[in-house]
């Protein structure tokens, strides 16, 4: 599949000091060699999105004729993001990892992406997802080393969240061991940079 529109979603409560926010920088660097593609950036730290909670999902269940002006911007919350993702060919997901799970504002952005009726639907089978044709490349950011140890919780959590949607076609890039001493640090982002160079140059 061509990619033509990229969406780079960051999570870092770090700011410009986070290590997967680093990677997403690298990844926006290698793109600057190519005038065939755009990208979008989201900062789900800045959204500053609140925990979903019934009020809002309510809004999304009212007819959008019969909602009042607060359900309207409560539902337009989802509506904005959706239509952001469905717009994009490639989700990039820069993704720290905090308490072995992921940060809690992308989780919020995920709880207004994945939508019954939206971006899914329930089946006698089972749900299934709406969104075709859609990539999403993961940077992975870790202070220890997890990677397929039964203590990466966030691997399978992530890929069930964006299949769940149809998003089936993903690639996870991890630097490892951030926090683990300097020479391991070097060596484990400069081996995650090398990757996201390739992944530019080999995949898009």
């Amino acid at each position: 599949m061509a990619v033509r529109n990229i969406l780079l979603v960051t999570a870092s409560i770090l700011g410009e000091h986070g290590q997967s926010r680093a990677l997403a920088a690298h990844f926006k660097a290698q793109l600057e060699q190519r005038d065939d593609v755009q990208l979008t950036e989201r900062d789900v730290v800045t959204l500053d999105l609140p925990h979903l909670d019934g009020e809002e999902m309510r809004s999304w269940m009212t007819d959008p004729a019969e909602r009042d002006a607060h359900q309207h911007d409560l539902a337009a919350r989802s509506d904005t993001l959706i239509e952001e993702l469905l717009a994009h060919d490639l989700i990039v997901l820069a993704v720290p990892l905090y308490n072995l799970g992921i940060p809690s504002q992308l989780k919020a952005w995920f709880d207004r992406v994945l939508r019954a009726g939206k971006t899914f639907r329930y089946t006698e089978n089972g749900p299934v997802g709406l969104v075709e044709g859609k990539r999403a490349l993961i940077l992975a950011a870790r202070g220890g080393q997890y990677a397929g140890t039964a203590l990466d919780t966030q691997t399978g959590h992530v890929n069930s969240l964006l299949g769940l949607m149809g998003i089936q076609d993903t690639d996870w890039i991890y630097a490892e061991g951030l926090n683990m001493g300097e020479a391991l640090r070097d060596r484990a982002m400069g081996e995650a940079r090398q990757a996201v160079t390739h992944y530019v140059t080999e995949r898009l």
